[in-house]
């Protein structure tokens, strides 16, 4: 039987003093299975709570059908962002500081803000209804055990990963448009540059077809989920990598635009 709240000090404290953890819990005796793995990520909400930050929506990962017959998995996988991990950036450039993250990544991502909770079903368009903004934005992931290795259930208990997340200029939803941006979602390219060159390529087809379906997804997995807390207003969601992830280290400037979505392109300069 797994130690809740044991696992949940455990990782905080590797991730604040850069400790590796060696053997993920899904490893060690006992194992850690995905509904373990959630009650983890649940004290690290009470315990960051009780520290005084405010949760802000959540982040997916395993937006990828393939990818859950590989993992066992029935859905995509979800973890709490947080007042001080999302920074919205000014004239859509930031700067992200990575001194303290052991391995981070950044990955492209379209972010929805929920004007009110979306519905568990219904046509998968009717999803953005519920979508107050949208825009392009970056998740930096980071990673404590040992050469990236994990199964969903450590990724869920580790802060499913989530560092930080930059949101860039949001463009409001208005109703008369939804049809179209749906159509567009799915249909968009992306690209990744660092320093002016070009590293990565993707688009909305890479998080289960369209980014709008894996909000749905999302909302149909959690009013599943016998523990979750549901997705309200105001929540910022994001929809997962529209490229594959890339290492980040300090002096970088990295560059995402999009083509086929009325979005401005969103840079970011590392430091160390």
């Amino acid at each position: 039987m797994t130690d809740t709240s044991a696992l949940a000090h455990e990782l905080t404290d590797a991730y604040a003093n850069r400790r590796v953890i060696t053997v993920p819990p899904s490893g060690r005796p006992g194992g850690l299975d995905l509904m373990a793995g959630y009650a983890v990520e649940a004290e690290l909400v009470r315990m960051r709570r009780a520290g005084g930050h405010k949760t802000v929506g959540l982040k997916v990962a395993f937006p990828n059908r393939a990818l859950w017959r590989v993992l066992k998995l029935e859905t995509l996988a979800w973890a709490h962002m947080y007042d001080d991990t999302v920074q919205y950036a000014k004239a859509n450039h930031a700067t992200l500081s990575v001194g303290r993250m052991f391995s981070p990544k950044i990955e492209p991502e379209i972010v929805f803000k929920l004007k009110r909770a979306p519905a568990a079903a219904g046509q998968p368009e009717a999803v953005l209804e519920a979508v107050e903004w949208i825009a392009l934005g970056y998740e930096i992931i980071d990673c404590v055990y040992a050469d990236w290795k994990f199964q969903p259930a450590d990724f869920v208990a580790s802060f499913g990963l989530h560092a930080g997340l930059i949101v860039g200029e949001p463009t409001p939803v208005k109703p008369a448009d939804i049809p179209s941006l749906f159509e567009k979602l799915a249909s968009f390219n992306a690209t990744l540059a660092k320093d002016g060159q070009l590293v990565a390529q993707g688009g909305g087809k890479n998080v289960l077809q369209n980014p709008a379906l894996c909000l749905a997804e999302l909302a149909a997995a959690i009013s599943r989920h016998p523990t979750a807390e549901p997705l309200a207003a105001g929540d910022v969601i994001t929809s997962g990598a529209l490229t594959d992830g890339q290492p980040i280290a300090g002096g970088q400037t990295w560059t995402a635009t999009v083509s086929g979505l009325d979005l401005p392109a969103l840079s970011t300069h590392i430091t160390a």
